[in-house]
């Protein structure tokens, strides 16, 4: 057992969490070359950073969460050069059914970025049905990458710079420094350190409850499922709908996604209790990522409706020129959820907490991190630094 008469080891920056914000702190600190230590209770990334659709919706963000998304995506390319892992620079493709999503893309696009796209060229792009289709777009910037082998590949890419992971080891206390070093308490013994990033998603409620119950932090589930499919080409990037039109701040905030928004709710009550975002990826095995409906509460019941699986699948076969998927996955995501977008704080001195609290983590986590610890602990930019 740790106690405060045991010596401790040293770090410069203990970060605490392995997921995306995690290890974008841990990546932050060691290319200034400082010495880490992440401290995950689990035995790697098992959370909301793989349970995603692997993709980086850069060009539909707004506000900070375009500017933490431009950042993470220079980062992400960088990781994937360097760590090894599948990345392609897709962008993002949008269906449109509907004169409203087609108002709500043409608004976005004033703003470049989104390139409008008629019926047949989306159809080239996407293996979709012609009936009803009346065009869409093609969001630019955007990245997909495979979630479940990027995380591995990024832990191990840290560790070759000199990271140090300290897996099945649970943190029970922080103590901020008073005058010297912050102290963080673990199952294996305590750790020194300039500064602790704490990065826990929605596990903020276990480790801080006091910040997760002033700010509101609970948590979201989601349902998600993998398919195998029969289509005649692949999809050449993620794909969006009008439900993904009426979450996305860059789309979400127009008077046209008002608009949409109340349609789809009138037309489809069913869909809008799901909380539904329609939206899939492609990974390079051909299976298909469909998905994905919302439930917050503080504790998400584990057990998943298969209401909702079953509108995934309707969904698909009306949107896809396929046969039925074959269901080879069904999984719950659970992330952190907000009134704000991102949970920033400083807590004791020495100690910084980040979340991603809303659905954005993978686009926005890499970025979050690099310039709050920048300016949290006075770190010059190092982007034009070694990798």
């Amino acid at each position: 057992m740790s106690g405060e008469g045991q010596t401790a080891d040293r770090a410069d920056v203990v970060v605490v969490g392995s997921g995306i914000v995690g290890l974008g702190s841990a990546y932050a600190a060691v290319r200034r070359g400082m010495r880490v230590i992440v401290v995950d209770r689990t035995d790697g990334p098992i959370g909301a950073t793989v349970r995603n659709f692997g993709h980086l919706c850069i060009g539909a963000q707004a506000g900070d969460a375009r500017r933490y998304a431009d950042a993470s995506r220079d980062l992400w390319l960088r990781l994937a050069r360097d760590a090894g892992f599948w990345l392609r620079e897709s962008g993002t493709l949008v269906a449109a059914r509907h004169p409203d999503e087609i108002a709500v893309l043409d608004e976005a696009a004033r703003d470049g970025g989104i390139r409008m796209l008629d019926a047949d060229e989306l159809l080239r792009l996407a293996p979709l049905r012609a009936e009803g289709l009346l065009g869409g777009a093609h969001i630019e910037t955007d990245l997909q990458t495979d979630p479940r082998t990027a995380a591995a590949a990024i832990v191990r890419h840290l560790a070759a710079l000199g990271v140090e992971f300290r897996f099945r080891t649970a943190v029970t206390a922080i103590r901020g420094r008073r005058g010297g070093s912050s102290r963080v308490e673990t199952t294996r013994g305590a750790i020194e350190a300039d500064a602790v990033v704490v990065a826990v998603n929605h596990d903020i409620d276990q480790l801080l409850p006091e910040i997760a119950e002033r700010v509101g932090v609970v948590r979201c589930a989601l349902d998600m499922m993998r398919a195998a499919v029969t289509v005649g080409h692949p999809l050449a990037a993620p794909l969006l709908t009008g439900w993904s039109l009426v979450r996305y701040g860059r789309f979400a905030d127009s008077a046209s996604a008002a608009i949409l928004r109340e349609r789809l709710h009138a037309e489809r009550p069913d869909l809008a209790a799901l909380d539904l975002n329609q939206m899939y990826t492609q990974l390079p095995d051909g299976t298909l990522i469909i998905g994905d409906s919302h439930a917050t509460a503080v504790a998400p019941a584990p057990f998943q409706p298969e209401a909702a699986f079953t509108a995934f699948l309707a969904e698909a076969q009306a949107l896809f020129d396929m046969p039925a998927p074959r269901v080879l996955e069904r999984w719950q995501g659970v992330y952190a959820k907000g009134p704000k977008d991102f949970l920033i704080e400083r807590g004791e001195e020495g100690v910084l907490v980040l979340a991603a609290t809303t659905g954005i983590g993978m686009t926005t986590g890499l970025g979050l991190a690099e310039e709050n610890l920048a300016a949290a602990f006075g770190w010059a930019s190092a982007m034009e630094g070694t990798s």
